[in-house]
């Protein structure tokens, strides 16, 4: 199993194009590692401007600048 890209209490900039993001969305803060699915680490990941979490693909995620 490959090394996480983003570790625990790191920020990142998420890149989605999925219902209810649009373009970049920055300042999530990554909580938590999650298994791999489709090849694709995921992370639990959330805003300080929304009251829950969200789970990201690792190709979603950038670091924040």
């Amino acid at each position: 199993m490959a090394d996480a890209k983003f570790r625990v209490g790191q920020m990142v900039d998420l890149h989605a194009r999925r219902l209810g993001v649009a373009g970049t969305v920055r300042d999530f803060k990554i909580l938590r590692l999650l298994p791999f699915e489709f090849g694709d680490r995921q992370y639990r990941i959330k805003t300080v401007t929304e009251p829950y979490e969200r789970i990201a693909k690792e190709s979603e995620l950038s670091p924040a600048a």
